[in-house]
């Protein structure tokens, strides 16, 4: 049996897994990120595989990193919510500090090849996966392979433009998707929603603190859940917004399957159900091809660090 660590980065948490031929997670380790990011998240990541090749055999290491990654898969390009990283030639830094082959990718990628392998897309070539987060990511997989593009930063679909001058993103551009179907998307939303019927909204904002700015996107899941016409009307437009983006992504990139992942999956088919709605109502040449299915990520925050330990082994 070959065994293989993945290394999940994010801007709060390292976390590592020992994880076999099967995808099954035989022992995780989790550190926090440290602020200061650099070498310090460096020696981090070194320290959970050291700490992991103790008592584990393992022969390689892949490492899921947030942020834009060469396509050589050696250096980070650009990490917006880890410090001092940007450029950080990290392939060959940690290869030669941990002592062991390691593949770097983005971490969307590498949930997407996890459920590609191992998860809700097992066994199809032609795989998209959304993560439903703060903001929207995407990983790409064609004929069986990860699509990274000629530069290592393709798929990053939470920033192709559906509304011409729409809300300002983080990037610099109006009308990202990410503006209008990711997690922070909903908030809005949900705020939007609260300003035009605020009389129905005090079991919502209850959740909370009591305002607006007290919600998070679980009290709106939860709300939902238990029927609230506010939360539920904050999920509904959510879900529309990303299905009206996956009918132009199924145009363009013709996946199988469209897996959605992140923290708004939660909310389960309150959220995917308008999403499929919408997906099929928007779809160019709708009943003359075979549509995407649009299913749920089984993986979970595990996918990233399955994917990467999975992409190390292929290597």
């Amino acid at each position: 049996m070959t065994l293989s660590i993945g290394i999940d980065v994010g801007g709060t948490k390292v976390l590592g897994g020992v994880v076999d031929e099967s995808g099954k997670i035989l022992e995780t380790l989790r550190l926090e990120t440290p602020r200061e990011g650099g070498s310090a998240l460096t020696q981090t990541i070194v320290d959970v595989a050291h700490q992991l090749l103790a008592k584990y055999p393992a022969e390689s290491v892949g490492i899921s990193a947030a942020g834009l990654v060469s396509s050589d898969r050696r250096t980070m390009l650009a990490t917006p919510n880890i410090a001092d990283w940007n450029g950080a030639p990290l392939g060959d830094q940690l290869t030669e500090l941990i002592g062991l082959p390691v593949v770097l990718e983005n971490d969307a990628n590498a949930a997407a090849w996890g459920e590609a392998r191992f998860g809700a897309g097992n066994g199809e070539g032609n795989l998209l996966l959304i993560i439903v987060g703060t903001g929207i990511g995407g990983g790409f997989l064609l004929n069986g392979q990860i699509y990274r593009g000629a530069y290592g930063v393709a798929a990053e679909i939470g920033h192709m433009r559906v509304v011409p001058e729409g809300h300002l993103c983080g990037c610099g551009a109006r009308g990202c998707f990410e503006q209008y179907a990711s997690g922070t998307a909903m908030l809005r939303h949900a705020r939007e929603a609260i300003s035009a019927s605020p009389d129905l909204a005090r079991n919502l904002l209850a959740r909370g603190d009591g305002t607006v700015h007290g919600l998070t996107g679980s009290h709106i899941t939860q709300a939902a859940q238990a029927g609230d016409s506010v939360a539920l009307a904050a999920l509904n437009t959510t879900g529309q917004w990303l299905g009206a983006g996956i009918s132009s992504l199924a145009m363009i990139l013709n996946p199988a399957v469209v897996v959605i992942s992140g923290g708004a999956i939660a909310a389960g088919e309150l959220l995917l159900a308008p999403a499929r709605e919408m997906a099929l109502r928007k779809l160019p040449f709708r009943g003359k091809h075979p549509e995407t299915q649009i299913v749920a990520a089984t993986l979970g925050n595990q996918a990233g660090l399955v994917g990467a330990s999975d992409l190390a082994r292929q290597k």
